[in-house]
């Protein structure tokens, strides 16, 4: 019998932190029970909530082992190491050969799933080029191809850390989370830090000090918390279904159990409307929990989500990069607590990073440097950063953000600085429209 035939992919968590992109990871769930965020497009296009076996998500596991023991094999009988200078492209190389034996054995020419039909969604929603490109990283149903790639890159980042998905692992039984990481454990023994997202209102009513104290023996060491805000007026707006006190309890809850807790916080997401008590209010519940880590994802409204609708019909209005930045200003500003800022999203405009309270003052005067420009100068700026940001996130520029650029490269170099001023905005609009957080 040709075992290659027997190979399954296993389910992957395409919505985790990013310093679990590296991660292997494992769904103990599917998709988010709460999904009324009003915010986030995450699961909002036909996804549904299922809690899985744990027969299921051994399952996964098993596969997973088999795939990763497979590449081990390839890797040994391959000589493709020593021809190839660079081991990741060795890796990636014995991957490739991999994947194409086994969809021969399996009688395929690709694996290819269409994502989107997958979960059921409106095909006139993915005309939209965001939600397009969304889908096809949201991978619902992997195949043999994203499962290995998948370990690739697990294997490239060292092979030490494991994320359980999806949105909120902390309703399920401390059991079955011991049971889940003991298996991985005994199939991927270099593994030895695992991690969830978790909701606060889960960690402050839900489990008890007791049970979380059971989550960290089990093996868990971080639960991430998508805080987003400190207000309760602007919680109650973004539907979070949580509170303010729902934060601070959930949080300090879990360190008392003995977790790390990395949170992260969503600048603009008051609007015009709460901007100043927002960041008040966040830089408040930070102060009285003192996160291991606190993570700026700016505010991104993304199409078909209910927040776009809102801002269609100006109930909703923006804030401006300034005043983004503002409230990250007020933030540190404010803040009387150990903990550690890092701006790791694609969606903000400065990388604020450092330690409080020792980098405070250098934290302050990378803000208060961008505030004193002109505004012609942030305008540019802005679009030198973002500009960066795309082409990072795509390795290149799509043809419409190219068309706009053309006038303005001479001899292969782009000159930003003659741009006039709408067409800056525009350029800057168009990019943020397309990056993803």
């Amino acid at each position: 019998m040709n075992t290659d035939k027997m190979f399954k992919p296993f389910e992957i968590c395409s919505i985790r932190p990013p310093t679990e992109n590296q991660s292997l990871t494992f769904r103990l769930t599917r998709n988010c029970y709460w999904n009324k965020c009003t915010f986030c497009p995450v699961y909002k296009l036909g996804s549904k909530f299922i809690k899985r076996s744990i027969d299921d998500v051994k399952s996964d596991i098993y596969f997973a082992k088999r795939l990763n023991d497979k590449l081990d094999e390839f890797k040994t009988a391959s000589d493709v190491s020593g021809s190839l200078a660079n081991p990741e492209a060795a890796e990636y190389h014995c991957a490739q050969e991999m994947i194409e034996q086994i969809q021969q054995a399996q009688g395929l020419e690709t694996d290819y799933v269409n994502h989107a039909e997958s979960v059921g969604v409106d095909t006139n929603l993915t005309d939209d080029p965001v939600t397009g490109w969304f889908m096809q990283w949201f991978k619902e149903t992997p195949t043999i191809a994203d499962s290995v790639n998948h370990l690739v890159s697990w294997r490239l980042g060292g092979g030490r850390s494991c994320f359980l998905g999806d949105a909120d692992s902390l309703i399920l039984k401390p059991l079955f989370v011991k049971e889940v990481i003991d298996t991985v454990k005994t199939s991927f023994p270099s593994i030895h830090r695992f991690t969830v997202y978790g909701r606060t209102v889960s960690a402050s009513r839900l489990r008890t000090l007791s049970e979380l104290k059971e989550f960290r023996s089990a093996g868990l060491n971080r639960v991430h918390f998508g805080i987003e805000s400190g207000s309760d007026a602007v919680l109650k707006r973004v539907c979070k279904g949580e509170t303010k006190n729902d934060h601070i309890s959930g949080c300090l809850k879990t360190k008392e159990a003995g977790l790390s807790c990395s949170i992260y916080v969503m600048p603009g997401l008051g609007g015009q409307q709460y901007s100043e008590e927002h960041a008040s209010e966040t830089a408040d519940v930070i102060t009285q929990t003192a996160p291991d880590f606190v993570r700026m994802r700016t505010l991104q409204v993304f199409p078909n989500t209910p927040l776009a609708k809102q801002r269609e019909r100006e109930v909703f209005v923006e804030t401006t990069e300034e005043q983004v930045v503002s409230e990250i200003r007020q933030m540190i500003l404010k803040i009387d607590a150990r903990t550690q800022i890092i701006s790791d999203s694609a969606t903000n405009l400065l990388n604020v990073n450092g330690r409080l309270p020792e980098d405070r003052r250098a934290m302050l005067h990378m803000i208060d440097s961008y505030l004193a420009l002109s505004l012609s100068q942030k305008k540019l700026f802005s679009l030198q950063i973002r500009l960066q940001a795309f082409e990072g996130q795509y390795g290149g520029f799509s043809e419409d953000i190219y068309g706009k650029l053309m006038p303005f490269i001479n001899n292969a170099t782009l000159d930003i600085s003659s741009m006039p001023e709408a067409t800056v905005d525009d350029l800057i609009y168009l990019i943020r429209s397309k990056l993803m957080p």
